[in-house]
């Protein structure tokens, strides 16, 4: 059955802001418990992707999703566009450089995906080429979960009006002038088409399912993020290590 970003919410009206928010507290708490033990365990590996439209949030999930995680066993990785160097090689390569090793919880800021989406918008890139990718990709994402490492991926599904205020936002308050681009009102012109491509790509690359998070509110978009996390990291068999020394043996 065909996926369709429109049929899913930017925003959940049936939940309720306070208790939301205490309910999130505690699931991120959860989380940073069960990070800190993979990080000692050094048997799994977790892989966050976001993906999402210009302003959909994915810099301020990240901080949230991590607020009561151990600094150490975690890295964060942000796509930009590709360099020369990059660009010289397989467009997998960079990615791969940067997948998590075994007790990392890995969070990319964009992905590979970005390697479909902006050329199939923006047509740098033939089609025959393009479609080749999708396949590339989901044999690489196989690929990464063969090494103990599970990865989930997130759309963060945010409406085209709460973009513009949010693309509004960092034109008029000083701290968010950092995050302003004019590029992203460029990108904002072709929108409908972007939001198009992404829902190829959940269709096309969706062996390992695709999670479609309502973001048109931070609190909620926290929310659902953190229990996908959560529910993961509890699938996996994580156990602080037993100690190893011939000097303090058992007993002895």
């Amino acid at each position: 059955m065909k996926i369709k970003i429109a049929d899913y919410p930017t925003f959940n009206t049936t939940l309720d802001k306070k208790e939301t928010k205490e309910k999130t507290k505690k699931i991120l708490k959860k989380i940073g418990k069960l990070q800190y033990k993979m990080y000692g365990q050094n048997k799994f590996s977790l892989l966050v992707v976001f993906q999402g439209i210009d302003a959909s949030g994915k810099d301020g999930v990240t901080k949230d999703l991590i607020k009561y995680s151990n600094d150490v066993g975690i890295k964060i990785h942000s796509f930009k566009k590709p360099t020369e160097e990059e660009f010289a090689h397989d467009f997998l390569q960079r990615v791969h450089a940067v997948t998590p090793g075994r007790g990392e919880l890995r969070i990319f800021i964009r992905s590979h995906y970005e390697d479909i989406l902006v050329p199939s918008v923006e047509k740098y890139i033939n089609d025959e080429i393009i479609e080749h990718r999708y396949n590339l990709i989901n044999d690489f994402e196989k690929l990464v979960e063969s090494n103990n490492t599970r990865i989930l991926k997130f759309f963060l599904n945010v409406s085209k009006e709460t973009q513009k205020e949010r693309l509004i936002e960092r034109i008029e308050s000083k701290k968010k002038h950092w995050k302003h681009k004019d590029s992203d009102w460029d990108t904002r012109e072709k929108f409908d088409e972007y939001i198009a491509i992404y829902e190829k790509i959940i269709n096309r690359c969706n062996d390992i399912p695709w999670h479609i998070v309502p973001a048109d509110k931070n609190w909620q978009k926290t929310f659902f993020v953190a229990a996908a996390v959560l529910k993961t990291l509890k699938e996996l068999d994580l156990k602080w290590p037993e100690l190893v020394s011939e000097r303090f043996k058992s007993g002895k």
